[in-house]
């Protein structure tokens, strides 16, 4: 790290950039009832970029900072409420967790589009913020100029108004694109492929002499370090859950292998910098030479909680099964946190809710089992209540409505053709339910199984001891909990159910179609519901108790006894993860004691190479120190920049609420 990033690092770290925020404006100019949404969101993000003032950091290489904090609706509270009482409305209401398609805006630059806009109203409503994002980059040039910073102020003169001609140009046309998303309201914006569409530049620079590796990497963590400057502004359930996640490597359109010079700059510029932005997404397959996953074990061992692995030679595939096309399969992305989605093309939503694979069987157990003779009614029971499940998330979810970004829509495909708003829908529209606990509804349906039809334990005293949360039941508590088979272990007959129960929520979500005539994908994460769908349960079958959390994402239960680590790669790897690839990684978690001899990169580098070998979809490694997180919530003053993963992204533990701390320390018991 040079001395420049390292006096950026430190300025930013201490806030000082804080200093500039200010107030929001009084006047809300858009809210005329006589204006379409689309018109009242351009007005709006015009307002706001309107009100920004330019701050300059010292030794700047990447400009444009937040100075207004936050947004005000696009509603008043009456209006809000009527269009709330006919519609359905996906968490704030606002486009999120979508993949932009930055390269044609980078290349040639907004005046390019300016000019092609016609006279309908999404393109009155992209010129209006098209021309306040330029007059409020005219004045950041302006500001640069008289700092006495010419270079900064002529790059500002070029971008994002003209393309970019140099890697420098297109990291602050990117920075400055990215930055007027978020000014419009759209949140959980990824920076997607962020490797692929930045190499030409960089490519270009180091044959003409611009640029050598080494300045290239000083621009990439000026750039990353650009990244982290507002992130406190956009949280989504906590702090760090922001959405900028980058994806890195995998196959290109063609069929080539993605991994570059840059995308190795991207991994050192983490390991250097050492902040929870951007959440670093690698994509790797069968071919995928040791080293590489090496070089990700050690940001692994910093504890970043990235990278996450994608596995193309099952997310592709998966893609194309659902209907993607196979260029467009090839080209994925990763959204918010580990959704697998089309930048430039969808406007999915792969988080538009959970089936409670835990809830679920635990209901069966509870309603069903006195009525049940063997294993196979029982899985009957179970099987209908997915489909039944799956049945009633598509009928709550109708009539839906998606507050229109006119600036958004100029990175879709289609949008300023058509004069047709992203929010109104892209080439793909489908839409993602997430698979919480299943680990934890497996080890439940292996118990019975084990416990009440083969070993004989009469149904009422299973029902009374989970009534009673095992109290005056100590002898079967410990047996659910510790003798009876466990996802994770490699055992058959636990990880078989866990199969059929994924294979059922891939036919319970087939044939569904959305009102905007997307497909239904089942996934394996579990998002912020591993709390919500726990607060629902009491004790359960497999002797967890009352009140303890369910795993996060795609991961064994909680306390759990592991084998080790091959048995927890082969016991999630075993299911077609190619039916279930709205996505969802296998979370796994390391005590930093682990990577005490250098050697064991190369062990833990093997064990995610196995884990793509054998199938496996997505996986995702935590290195914790449980002494550390105890330490850091009694004195959270001594650990500021304590990074931990949470579910599909990274945060400073210090800044999360108990719950997920909590959670946290409670998954460090099953360290691998």
């Amino acid at each position: 790290m040079t001395e420049r990033i390292k006096e950026i690092k430190e300025y930013q770290w201490e806030k000082r950039h804080h200093k500039a925020r200010q107030p929001l404006p009084e006047t809300l100019c858009y809210r005329d009832p006589g204006l379409s949404d689309t018109l009242r969101s351009a007005l709006r993000t015009k307002q706001a970029l309107d009100a920004e003032q330019p701050f300059l950091f010292p030794g700047e290489y990447i400009a444009f900072t937040r100075t207004l904090p936050n947004l005000p609706f696009l509603y008043d509270e009456g209006e809000w409420a009527d269009i709330t009482s006919t519609h359905f409305i996906h968490e704030s209401g606002n486009v999120s967790n979508l993949s932009p398609d930055y390269e044609a805006v980078l290349q040639h630059g907004l005046l390019y589009f300016r000019e092609r806009l016609g006279d309908g109203e999404l393109h009155k409503a992209t010129r209006i913020t098209i021309d306040a994002l330029l007059s409020l980059t005219a004045r950041y040039a302006a500001a640069a100029r008289e700092a006495g910073d010419e270079e900064l102020a002529t790059v500002l003169d070029r971008v994002p108004a003209q393309g970019a001609r140099t890697f420098r140009e297109a990291l602050q046309s990117l920075r400055i694109l990215h930055y007027a998303m978020w000014c419009e309201g759209d949140y959980h914006n990824t920076l997607g492929r962020f490797d692929q569409y930045m190499m030409p530049y960089l490519a270009d620079d180091l044959q003409a002499g611009r640029e050598t590796e080494e300045s290239a990497l000083e621009l990439v963590e000026a750039f990353f370090l650009a990244c982290n400057r507002d992130s406190d502004l956009y949280p989504g359930m906590q702090q760090g859950d922001n959405g900028q996640s980058m994806v890195l490597g995998g196959m290109t359109r063609d069929g080539a292998d993605g991994y570059n010079l840059l995308t190795g700059l991207c991994l050192d510029a983490c390991g250097e910098l050492m902040l929870i932005d951007p959440k670093i997404n690698l994509r790797v397959n069968k071919n995928t030479p040791l080293w590489v996953y090496e070089k990700g074990t050690r940001l692994t061992r910093l504890g970043l909680g990235f990278p996450q692995y994608q596995n193309d030679d099952v997310v592709i595939p998966g893609l194309v099964r659902l209907g993607y096309a196979e260029g467009d399969a090839r080209d994925y992305a990763v959204a918010a946190c580990w959704e697998f989605i089309i930048p430039g093309k969808g406007m999915e939503i792969p988080n538009i809710g959970a089936l409670p694979f835990a809830n679920i069987v635990d209901e069966a157990i509870r309603f069903d089992l006195k009525d049940c003779t063997d294993m196979q009614a029982l899985k009957e029971k179970v099987r209908q209540r997915i489909f039944d499940s799956v049945a009633a998330a598509m009928a709550e979810r109708k009539n839906l409505y998606i507050i229109p970004s006119p600036f958004l829509s100029l990175f879709f495909e289609g949008c300023m053709d058509s004069g047709r708003d992203i929010s109104l829908g892209c080439r793909y529209n489908n839409w993602g339910l997430h698979g919480t606990g299943l680990a934890p509804a497996a080890d439940m349906l292996a118990a019975v199984e084990q416990k009440v039809f083969e070993e004989g334990l009469p149904v009422d005293t299973l029902l009374a001891a989970l009534e009673a949360d095992f109290v005056g039941y100590e002898e079967l508590h410990e047996s659910l909990k510790y003798h009876s088979p466990k996802m994770g272990n490699d055992e058959d007959r636990v990880d078989a159910l866990a199969c059929w129960l994924l294979e059922s929520f891939a036919e319970a979500v087939s044939g569904h179609k959305n009102e905007r005539g997307g497909i239904l994908r089942a996934g394996t994460g579990s998002a912020m519901y591993y709390i919500f769908h726990a607060n629902e349960l009491g004790a359960t079958a497999d002797g967890r108790e009352a009140g303890v959390p369910l795993p996060a994402n795609y991961a064994p239960s909680l306390n759990i006894r592991l084998n080790g680590p091959v048995s927890l790669i082969k016991s999630f790897t075993k299911p077609d993860l190619e039916k279930t690839i709205n996505g969802g990684p296998l979370t796994v978690e390391f005590s930093d004691r682990v990577f005490a001899q250098e050697e064991s990169i190369t062990k833990v580098a093997q064990l995610v190479q196995l884990f793509v070998l054998r199938g496996g979809h997505q996986i995702q490694l935590n290195t914790v120190n449980r002494e550390r997180l105890l330490d850091a919530q009694r004195h959270p003053e001594k650990y500021r920049n304590l990074i931990v993963r949470v579910w599909g992204w990274s945060g400073y533990f210090v800044e999360l609420d108990k719950c997920y701390q909590d959670h946290i320390i409670q998954r460090t018991q099953l360290n691998v």
